[in-house]
């Protein structure tokens, strides 16, 4: 009977010893099928159920045993706490491990990047490849009526509150939740000082950003950016039109002309600043933080024209009278005919 008892109790604990290995194997051994030090993302879209979650695990192959990751999940209460996001999956995780990464939405943000954006469906396009946010639900925030009421903004300036730069933001960020933090980075950007030198032009921050949209367009040279702004400066003092040719093309809708011609200053547009005094209604397109800063540093000079340099090199001849810069232009044209550039 003792050596039965022994027998049995031995029985008991191997078959104990066995189901604890089993269940520490289920539970915090690797389960990522992937080579060490190598990771995976893993998207789960907003409205994803368990079921979506775990067929995505299995068609991206992830989980050596999908199984036991099933149990854990089911026992961690994960089913009722699915969180939508981007996640990095990384080799070693323990089904414990994936399951509360996964529960308590400890996602990876994505860096959001955006420049040389020149239309909202351009910036809708670009934003709408790195989030979860479709580009038609971005587009609709540039023509939602109340939402620009709402910041003190127009159709027209809404451009302006877009500053290029590299964002930390989480990808299920939806359309209106880009907006937001857009418009927060927008008051971050306007500091004191740079609210304090644009009080000393008699600017406001969207005024800036307006003009620093068509400087953004009449310059590839950042060296350039400050004298270019000058001019600008200059004329809007001395009450003169800008005349710049971005406003322009803008005004026609081709960004891309390569040579403004005089029917095109006779576009009715406000954007026109052929024919219309000051700046513009808005940004034409979105410019960068170099030019910005480009305007609220502008060179102090008495150049008013500028025109590009024959040698086509994006480098500009500047002139402070109008027989000066007569001259350079007709040098640029000659240069275009040359090329056979006539449109």
């Amino acid at each position: 009977m003792r050596k039965f008892i022994y027998i049995l109790l031995f029985l008991i604990l191997a078959a104990g010893g066995s189901a604890v290995l089993l269940m520490y194997g289920r539970i915090w051994r690797n389960n990522i099928n992937l080579p060490a030090g190598e990771s995976i993302v893993l998207y789960i879209p907003t409205g994803s159920d368990f079921n979506d979650v775990y067929d995505r695990l299995r068609e991206q192959g992830i989980l050596q045993d999908t199984a036991s990751f099933r149990w854990v999940a089911l026992k961690k209460n994960y089913p009722r706490n699915v969180r939508p996001g981007r996640y990095r999956i990384r080799s070693g995780m323990s089904n414990d491990r994936l399951a509360g990464m996964l529960r308590s939405g400890n996602q990876e943000p994505v860096r959001l990047v955006f420049n040389n954006i020149r239309t909202p469906a351009m910036l809708a396009g670009v934003v709408s490849e790195q989030i979860e946010a479709d580009s038609l639900s971005i587009l609709s925030l540039f023509s939602d009526t109340k939402l620009l009421e709402a910041n003190q903004l127009t159709r027209e300036t809404v451009m302006g509150i877009f500053i290029p730069n590299t964002y930390e933001i989480y990808w299920n960020t939806s359309a209106r939740q880009f907006f937001d933090r857009m418009l927060r980075e927008y008051r971050l950007f306007w500091n004191e000082k740079r609210l304090a030198q644009a009080r000393r032009m008699g600017m406001e921050p969207m005024e800036v950003m307006t003009l620093a949209s068509i400087v953004d367009e009449e310059t590839l040279i950042p060296e350039e950016e400050a004298r270019v702004a000058g001019v600008y400066i200059n004329r809007l003092n001395r009450r003169m039109r800008l005349q710049a040719d971005p406003t322009v093309k803008f005004a026609a809708g081709d960004m891309n002309m390569t040579r403004v011609l005089k029917k095109h200053l006779l576009i009715d547009s406000p954007y026109n600043t052929y024919r219309h005094g000051g700046l513009p209604p808005g940004p034409i397109v979105i410019p960068s933080i170099s030019v910005i800063d480009a305007v609220l540093n502008y060179e102090r000079h008495n150049y008013i024209y500028f025109c590009a340099k024959e040698d086509f090199s994006g480098y500009h001849n500047f002139a402070a009278t109008l027989a000066q810069h007569n001259k350079n232009a007709r040098s640029y044209q000659n240069a275009l005919d040359r090329r056979k550039i006539f449109n």
